[in-house]
């Protein structure tokens, strides 16, 4: 992506391209024609599958109010006490927590690029895929990753963050 095209992004966007690049990541930001503010809206959008959507959650952990990232598949529903067991107590994220901590709307929350670094969990259950797509900091942009990508980007762990048999999702934001 050239100078003139990154600074035509929104800034979000403009934020998440350059950490990727930073990070050296191969795929920048894909702008969509249409919103992927959930994970089926993205997966529509992409033609794919909604489990290969990699859906960022943010839950406001109770002990000292740090923003909690759980980044699953799509069609995977978050089971908030196994995130509990991994990060503590936790309670639901409003819009202007989940903007303030991270810097991005509910619906563009991207697993990388927060204006505060969350603590992050990332679910097993995406590495059964070969690529799936993250938010990119926009409700309208995503990018390419491999699963194990996540863990590289993100330093997170890879652990079993959902319920075993209830697709959607739950918390605060989306793909």
């Amino acid at each position: 992506m050239c100078g003139s095209e990154l600074t035509a992004l929104p800034d979000g966007v403009q934020r998440v391209a350059a950490a990727l690049q930073e990070k050296g990541h191969p795929h920048g930001p894909r702008m969509l024609d249409n919103s992927a503010r959930t994970a089926q809206e993205a997966a529509d959008a992409l033609g794919i599958a909604v489990g290969q959507i990699a859906k960022s959650i943010i839950f406001r952990r109770k002990s000292d109010d740090a923003a909690v990232l759980v980044v699953t598949s799509g069609d995977r529903r978050v089971d908030e006490k196994k995130v509990e067991a991994h990060v503590g107590k936790v309670g639901r994220a409003d819009a202007d927590f989940v903007k303030s901590r991270t810097g991005f709307s509910i619906g563009g929350v991207s697993p990388v690029a927060h204006a505060t670094p969350p603590v992050t969990l990332i679910d097993q259950d995406l590495l059964r895929f070969d690529v799936v797509w993250a938010a990119a900091g926009h409700p309208h942009s995503v990018f390419p990753l491999h699963p194990g990508d996540l863990q590289r980007l993100t330093g997170a762990p890879v652990v079993d963050v959902v319920q075993a048999s209830a697709p959607q999702a739950s918390g605060a934001g989306a793909a």
